[in-house]
């Protein structure tokens, strides 16, 4: 069993048994044609993933892993805030007239800020700490700029991540472990897509500072199931989960910034049909 769906079953359970729902409040978000969309809903979910041992895709339903990378080196490694340099239509919704999304992810991790050894962006900054100084205990990102909120046209959903590396008793390389902090997390849309994702990033970062990968984990405030995905949830989590499948990642790239949507790949990825027009609430 993949131990990713173990932990997607899990929570959509807990979530439908023992949450709360927001029927009937004032809420934000609304289906296309314009019915509010209300969820059911946990505080304060945290999930662990070790890395070294088994890759974080689900086999309930597919996981595109190319997808979710290019998305997440479209943030991290070009450090766009344009559509029109994604290869996928996940954003387009919040994207205005010129494919812009405003001053959201991408845009907050290409400003540069003064630090001692020179001005850096936030990405280049946690490359150098972790290659310069693994065990500061400040290694991380924030795109939850408050003063720059008003002109993002979607507020960051992952908006952190912060890096602690740790040495393993008996092994000569230092390993990497990361937290993804989410105020909001859509179960069934994006769940796993950011888990992937997030893990990529970890391989990804461990490989050019030469360091093993270690646990990711996983922390939403708020995490919930959309009342038009209640059905599709509950369908998915009886499905039998498969065995997870085997992570590649090129190992001739030692630069982030030559990292590719084809340096990834997975062996014997079997997974059940994909569920398909998933009504997103925007």
């Amino acid at each position: 069993m993949s131990y990713a769906d173990e932990v997607f079953i899990k929570t959509c359970k807990d979530i439908l048994e023992n949450g709360t729902s927001t029927e009937g409040q004032k809420v934000r978000p609304h289906w296309e044609d314009g019915t509010p969309a209300y969820t059911i809903k946990q505080f304060g979910v945290v999930n662990r993933y070790d890395l070294s041992r088994e890759f974080p895709i689900m086999t309930l339903r597919r996981t595109a892993l190319k997808s979710a990378t290019d998305e997440m080196l479209w943030i991290w490694q070009r450090k766009s805030n344009n559509i029109g340099d994604l290869h996928s239509h996940i954003w387009d919704e919040w994207a205005d007239e010129s494919g812009s999304i405003g001053k959201a992810y991408g845009y907050q991790m290409r400003v540069k800020h003064e630090y001692p050894e020179g001005k850096m962006d936030m990405v280049d900054r946690v490359i150098y700490d972790l290659r310069n100084n693994p065990f500061s205990r400040r290694i991380m990102t924030n795109l939850y700029v408050f003063q720059d909120l008003h002109e993002m046209n979607l507020y960051p959903c992952a908006y952190s991540m912060t890096f602690n590396v740790t040495q393993k008793e008996g092994e000569d390389r230092l390993t990497l472990n990361a937290i993804l902090n989410q105020r909001s997390q859509d179960m069934l849309a994006a769940n796993n897509w950011n888990i992937v994702q997030y893990a990529v990033l970890v391989h990804m970062l461990a490989q050019v500072c030469d360091m093993n990968v270690g646990e990711l984990v996983h922390v939403i405030a708020d995490c919930h199931i959309y009342d038009r995905h209640i059905p599709l949830i509950k369908e998915m989590i009886e499905r039998e989960p498969l065995p997870a499948p085997a992570f590649h990642l090129n190992p001739d790239v030692k630069d982030f910034y030559k990292f590719t949507a084809e340096d990834v790949w997975l062996d014997d990825y079997r997974h059940h049909e994909q569920i398909k027009n998933i009504p997103i609430a925007i």
